[in-house]
Parts: C-alpha cells; sequence; structure tokens
C-alpha cells in the first residue's frame, strides 16, 4: 500500500516558536501548526495532516532551548547576486586576509586563555595540597583533611554557581554542542559570543552560552579535585572565542567593523568554529597535529582543503603561544607553575623492543579497554539521567549535588591513602624521596621518614601529575598491584559520578587517568612474559581506555604521541586503538554520540538509517505547507509569520505574471522581517524588485550575530500597509536544492547533510500538480519522525 501523501511537507519544521523550553529531558513537543484564512495558500493533503511531533527543544549545558537550524547553503538571490557583481579586488583580497587574519587572532587568544588556565589551576591546586602536606608533616592529620575537604568544597561551591545562576549551559564538556553546531544545529546557548568574563541572567537569555563560565568554572572544577578535565571546556571555549571574532562586532557596544561584515553568515562562521575547536584540543594537550585531526575526525561535518590549512595554521599559533609563554615560566615567573613544556608527559626514555607474547598483551589491552569503555559510556548515561532530575529541580539542588560530588571526592582522595602500606624509598633516586611538596612520585603522607604512600601519590596530586606518575617507566614496583587497582576503581566511578554535575567537565582527563592505571597493572601482572616497560602499558592502557569510550582513532593516536614524544610506540597504538574502537562499537555509541543523543539534539549522521532505503521522500512529509506569491499581500505574510516559528516559505510566481504556476525559490523568515520593516511596498500588486535593489543592500539582510535579531514583535505595521503589496522576488533563493518526491529517503538524508542544508525543496514527479509538495528539514530525517509515522520498521533499526 502507498503511504505517500502528494502535498503533505512541513517547511521551516526545525524551528518552533520560542515557548521557553522547561520540561523533562526526554518531553516530546508538538510544532505549532496553525491554519490560516484563505489568502495564504494551503494545498490539501489527500489523506491526514502530518504535523512533526519531534522534539525541537533539547539540553544544552543544563538547560533547555529551543532548536534552530544553521544556514550552511549558499543564498543565491538578486541582491547577492548583485553584491557579488559589485564586489572590487581590494574587497576579495580584503576577505582573504581577514580569513587568516582571523586564524590568527583565535590561536593567538586560544593560547592565551589556554595558558592562564593551566596557571591558575596549578597554582590554586599547588596552593591547596602544599597546606594539606604541611599540616600533614605537623601530625594535624584532621585539620589537613578539613583544609582540604573545604578548599575543594568552597572552589567546587563556586564553580557550580557560575553554572547554576549565571551560565547553565557552560556544565558539561561542551564538545557535544560544538559538534552538533558544526552539524548545522543551533541554540542560543550553544555558541554567546557577548560576555567573555562576566554575565548577567538577561544577557544570558539573549546570548546563551558563555565561554568566560567555561573558563573560570572549568578552573573551579579542576582546582577542587574534581575527577575532570579542562581539555573538553577548552575546546568549547576556543569555539566560543572564534564565534566572538566571527560576529563583525557588537552593536550593543558600538564594536562594529566594516570589514568583518563579510563574515555575517553561517558558513563562514561555521569555518572560524572550526578553527577554534582545534586550536581548543591543541592548546590543552598541547598537541597542533592532533588539533587538527580532531577537527576533521570527530568535530566537523563538512571539510575541505582549504579549511585544513587555515585549521593548521590556527594549531601552529597556539603551539607558538604556548611554547614562549611556558619558557617564560620556566624562569620561576609564575608561581608554583613552571614545569614541562610543550611534551606533557615524555616517556620516550624506554625502548618499544616487543615480540609475539608482547603484541598478544597489547592486544588483551585493547579488548579491555573496549569493554571498560563501553561499560564506562553506558554508565554515564545512566548517571546524566538521574542527574538530569535533580538538576531539573533548581539551581540550589544542583549546587548541593556538586557539594555532595566534592565531598565523596575529597573522602577518597584523602581517605583511601590510610589503607595503602608505606613502601622504602628506592636507592639512587636523583629527586628526593619522601617527596616535599605538592607534586612528585613518592608522597610522605603518613609515612615515616625514608618511606611513601603510593596511592597518595596519585590521589594527592593534580590530575596532570598524577598521569605522570603513572606513565613514569623509572621503577617498575613504584606502585604496587593493590595501588593501582583501587586507584583504577576511584578514577573509573568518581569519573562517571562527577560528569553530569553544575560544572564545566571534559572526559579527557579522566578516561586518561583511569586507562593508565589498569594498564600499568596488566604491564605488572604480565610482566613475566612481556619485555615492554610498565610506564608503556600505562601509555597503552590509557589509549585502548580513550578509544573505547570517544571511538576516534586517527586523532587519538596523534594526540597521544604528541603528549608523549614517543613515536616509536606508533604500531601499538595503532593497534590497541582499532581494537579497543571494534569491542566497544558492538555494545553502544562512542560517549559524545551518546550525549549529543540524550540532550535531544537533532544530529545528522553521515550514513542514512537502514529502514529509510524503504521509503521516499513524500513518505515523511508532515505539513501544512504555507507558500507565497511573487508579490505577496503584507498582512497575509504579517500573519504567516506571526502563527508559525516557520524559516523557509516557498514562494510561487501565479499569473499574470507567468503562464502557469511554477515555483520561483525559497525565501527566508529573517529576510522577510527585515523587508517588511523596510516598508516598500505598493497599493497595486505590480513588480517592483528593481527600486527595491537600489534601495536596500545584500548586508542588510546579512544574518544577525548572537544578540537580538530583528522579531515579529518589532514590526510596526498600519492597518493600510497591511492592505499594500511587496514583491518578494528580489530576497527570493531563486536556487534552492530540490529532490523530486520519489527520491529515496536514505538518498535524500545524506544530500541533506553533505550539503549542509536547512531545507530540501520536494517537487512532484507528475505535471498538472502544484509545483512545490513540500518542504523537508532536519527534523524530518529524525528517528523519532519516521518511526512515528511508521512504526512497521522499528525492527528493522
Amino acid at each position: 500500500m502507498d503511504r505517500r501523501d502528494d502535498n503533505n511537507c512541513i517547511q521551516g519544521g526545525e524551528d518552533i516558536e520560542n515557548d521557553g523550553g522547561g520540561g523533562a529531558l526526554f518531553e516530546r513537543r508538538e510544532s505549532d501548526a496553525s491554519s490560516f484564512d484563505g489568502s495564504v495558500r494551503e494545498p490539501l493533503l489527500h489523506h491526514r495532516s502530518r504535523i512533526n511531533n519531534t522534539s525541537q527543544i533539547a539540553i544544552v549545558g543544563a538547560k533547555v532551548y529551543p532548536i534552530e537550524s544553521l544556514d550552511y547553503e549558499i543564498i543565491e538571490n538578486e541582491l547577492i547576486k548583485q553584491d557579488w557583481r559589485s564586489r572590487k579586488r581590494v574587497q576579495i583580497f580584503q576577505y582573504i586576509f581577514l580569513k587568516w587574519t582571523l586564524a590568527l587572532l583565535i590561536g593567538l587568544l586560544t593560547g592565551v586563555v589556554a595558558f592562564f588556565n593551566n596557571l591558575a589551576v596549578e597554582n590554586i591546586a599547588g596552593f591547596k595540597l602544599l597546606l594539606t602536606s604541611n599540616l600533614m608533616l605537623k601530625d594535624k592529620y584532621f585539620m589537613a583533611f578539613a583544609a582540604f575537604a573545604g578548599l575543594n568544597m568552597l572552589l567546587a561551591t563556586c564553580a557550580a554557581a557560575l553554572c547554576a545562576f549565571f551560565a547553565p549551559a557552560a556544565a558539561g564538556s561542551g564538545i557535544p554542542e560544538v559538534k552538533a553546531y558544526l552539524n548545522g544545529v543551533d541554540a542560543h546557548s550553544i555558541l554567546a559570543p557577548s560576555t567573555l568574563l562576566v554575565k548577567d541572567k538577561e544577557a544570558h537569555e539573549q546570548q546563551g552560552q558563555n565561554p568566560r563560565e567555561q573558563i573560570f568554572g572549568s578552573i573551579f572544577a579542576v582546582s577542587a579535585g574534581f575527577v575532570v578535565g579542562k581539555e573538553g571546556p577548552m575546546v568549547h571555549t576556543g569555539a566560543c572565542i572564534a564565534n566572538l571574532l566571527g560576529q563583525g562586532g557588537s552593536r550593543k557596544y558600538h564594536l562594529t567593523w566594516r570589514w568583518l561584515r563579510y563574515f555575517k553568515n553561517d558558513r563562514d562562521r561555521r569555518d572560524l568554529i572550526t578553527c577554534g575547536a582545534a586550536a581548543g584540543v591543541a592548546a590543552a594537550f598541547r598537541a597542533p597535529v592532533g588539533g587538527v585531526l580532531f577537527a576533521l575526525e570527530e568535530a566537523a561535518s563538512w571539510w575541505r582543503s582549504a579549511l585544513l590549512w587555515r585549521t593548521f595554521f590556527t594549531t601552529a599559533v597556539v603551539a607558538v603561544v604556548l611554547r614562549s609563554l611556558i619558557q617564560f615560566c620556566r624562569s620561576g615567573n609564575c608561581g608554583l607553575f613552571g614545569q614541562g613544556g610543550l611534551i606533557m608527559f615524555d616517556v620516550n626514555s624506554s625502548d618499544p623492543a616487543y615480540n609475539t607474547p608482547d603484541l598478544l598483551a597489547v592486544i588483551f589491552i585493547g579488548v579491555l579497554g573496549g569493554l571498560f569503555g563501553s561499560l564506562y559510556n553506558y554508565l554515564v548515561d545512566k548517571v546524566l539521567r538521574t542527574y538530569s532530575i535533580i538538576n531539573e529541580r533548581g539551581p540550589a539542588f544542583k549546587i548541593l549535588l556538586v557539594i555532595t560530588i566534592s565531598l565523596l571526592t575529597s573522602c577518597c582522595a584523602y581517605g583511601l591513602p590510610w589503607f595503602a602500606h608505606c613502601t622504602p624509598c628506592p636507592a639512587g633516586l636523583e629527586k628526593e624521596c619522601p617527596t616535599i611538596g605538592r607534586s612528585g612520585n613518592y608522597k610522605n603522607f603518613q609515612c615515616q621518614p625514608g618511606h611513601y604512600n603510593d596511592l597518595a601519590s596519585l590521589f594527592l596530586n593534580t590530575n596532570d601529575d598524577a598521569i605522570r606518575n603513572l606513565f613514569s617507566s623509572r621503577n617498575r614496583n613504584e606502585f604496587h598491584i593493590s595501588t593501582l587497582f583501587i586507584f583504577f576503581f576511584g578514577m573509573y566511578f568518581l569519573g562517571i559520578i562527577t560528569y553530569g554535575i553544575a560544572v564545566p567537565s571534559g572526559l579527557f582527563i579522566p578516561v586518561i587517568l583511569a586507562g593508565a592505571s589498569y594498564g600499568r597493572l596488566v604491564g605488572r601482572l604480565l610482566g613475566s612474559v612481556s619485555n615492554l616497560d610498565v610506564g608503556l602499558f600505562a601509555l597503552l592502557g590509557a589509549a585502548s581506555f580513550l578509544g573505547g569510550t570517544m571511538r576516534m582513532t586517527v586523532s587519538l593516536c596523534v594526540i597521544l604521541l604528541e603528549l608523549t614524544n614517543d613515536l616509536l610506540m606508533l604500531p601499538l597504538m595503532m593497534l590497541v586503538l582499532l581494537i579497543s574502537k571494534t569491542v566497544a562499537d558492538i555494545f553502544n555509541k562512542g560517549v559524545y554520540d551518546q550525549i549529543v543523543i540524550m540532550k535531544g539534539l537533532p544530529y545528522l549522521e553521515a550514513h542514512a538509517e537502514p529502514y529509510m532505503r524503504n521509503l521516499v521522500a513524500g513518505n515523511v512529509c508532515s505539513g501544512p505547507l504555507i507558500t507565497f506569491s511573487g508579490v505577496e499581500k503584507v498582512g497575509n505574510i504579517l500573519h504567516a509569520l506571526q502563527m508559525t516559528g516557520h524559516n523557509g516559505f516557498p514562494v510561487i510566481d501565479e499569473p499574470p505574471f507567468v503562464d502557469a504556476p511554477e515555483l520561483c525559490g525559497l525565501v527566508l523568515r529573517s529576510h522577510l522581517l527585515v523587508l517588511l520593516n523596510g516598508k516598500k511596498f505598493t497599493k497595486n500588486r505590480l513588480l517592483f524588485g528593481s527600486e527595491l535593489l537600489r534601495i536596500f543592500h545584500a548586508f542588510d539582510f546579512a544574518k544577525a550575530g548572537s544578540g537580538k535579531g530583528l522579531k515579529v514583535e518589532d514590526l510596526d505595521l498600519t492597518e493600510e500597509e497591511l492592505e499594500m503589496y511587496v514583491d518578494l522576488h528580489p530576497i527570493t533563493n531563486t536556487s534552492p536544492y530540490t529532490v523530486v518526491e520519489t527520491m529515496s529517503l536514505a538518498k535524500a538524508a545524506v544530500l541533506f547533510r553533505e550539503l549542509g542544508l536547512r531545507h530540501l525543496c520536494v517537487v512532484p514527479k507528475t505535471p498538472g500538480r502544484p509545483p512545490i509538495v513540500g518542504i523537508l528539514t532536519r527534523h524530518d530525517f529524525m528517528p523519532e519522525h519516521v518511526l512515528g509515522l511508521y512504526p512497521e520498521f522499528n525492527h528493522h533499526k
């Protein structure tokens, strides 16, 4: 039975009217598709009116926002064509020059922000650990715990307050949101350039995501001893910086630059934000090549060679900035920060000579990483769903949850080392043992002179120092097997319960800590049959767990090699990443993919679902369809804009302007608002587009920044003006992408994603029918909508 409707597509279905959001995490809402009077054409649906009931809101950070799509398509209307023809050679040079200048600025700013982020974390956490250590040396153990837990709680409360009261969307990693944005999904809170240091609630409602809360919140969260990293928030911060630079300035603060008007479109901003995401990874891991590959493999949905050059240039600038600033700190000008360099965890002192038993051990670690990684993703998903119920109850509950996790983390970090045995310091050490200070491999804790507590050396350290200790190859028996076992389970479960609380938190560092723990543990257990060093086992364990949770291969491989400066490990690293990813893919998706789905972000995968091959484009269309004439009455346009949240409307030329109805193109809601606000109308239904071309300029219709754009409520039209007519031809995209209604849904979905579309017009196959069947949007490809219409395909998923 053919269930296809002839005229049953929805246009602009991904964009609902902003009704404030709210509700449960997985609540589904219906689009507001209202009926219109006869003056606006609504082709009757032959079978039934299909309203797209899929969710058009999503969780960003810890708050619900309406979802829209981005206009990555190149719009070709008469105004833009006129602007292209009028551009001079010097303006083209300005545009190219600005692309590279902005890439340079993104690299500079991201590198500086990352440096001061590290500087703040090392000094704040270092002060806390020094105070705790000094009190313990004086045998004031209870006071040491009170200071340690109290400072952790204070820092955690500061981070939670920023996320709970000022920037709810700053919570979490930020990588899923950046990934969704580069896929074409936009919400008011994903990226916001308005406030880089302080933001109030009013600005939050207008602008959304705040890189400043990401910066300061991440500093407080990492310094508070949470099992989180600053890498995810750093990626988000880099994307926010890029978005800020690509806004073309701020009219509110009178910071507008004429040259930057060229970047007032989603397509160029997408490229800048891709550079920002790559710069964030490069800054967090000091891995410039890894940053480029991360953007290519994980973040970006569209790629081209020109973008590769600019992202590589951006990450190279980040590396130079970091190297210069770190070199400055080595002279002792940065307080407790100053150790290390671009190579964060240097393990190239070991020669990775391996044989068949070693390869079998590496395969075992890969399988173990896939199993642990898939279980980790499953548990993170369950915890996030539970936390969403708590976070919905208000800011006070968010902060209470953060304080609870902070106390639990402090108790584990301070309490578990008491169960560890004191170990005599090895002879012939270059460094002091036990370590007196904030960092080092040999923490004294409660041990007698000449002994160290190996578990305290891992728990009572910064995350970077703990990883450095696990990767150490100097002493094979530095950490007991029981110590590695306890630390692994501690990091594994603390990482799970920490992600999802109202603080900026990255997943890379917790995963590396847990993976390095069981990797070194396997190295100790297989020491009699393997020639590989335990430090190399720790590195392979970290790689396997990363592959099992995040399901990246090439970028992770290069990032880890840049982190450790050990190119000889490349074959083993490749092997363990491939195995762990393959094993984990059997059970579930990568952690970022799961979070994207759970947040309700309508992410389009690179491949179509199998059941889509059994359907055609016309099968999933919803209605009603609202169209305009080429010369339309102002009142009809205003009524349609007021009654729907649609962002694209087909324009149809009709007699007497043409012999028969034909599709003229597609006009955007934002362009209609600008045109109506200009009030260039006529009393009679006439073509007067040439006059509009002289009055308006293409930049008048450029996309506004993250601030308030023109809204329907801003229009002030009289009753007389509502009865007048306006020519839509100058602002109509005359070459929208179209597909025939009989094209398979799978093919249409791939086309939609690959071209980065917001609207895909569906045209009839047979003549004698209206020139357009309908419009497919992002939400029409979502499984919730398709399987809601055709539940019999559920078993084909």
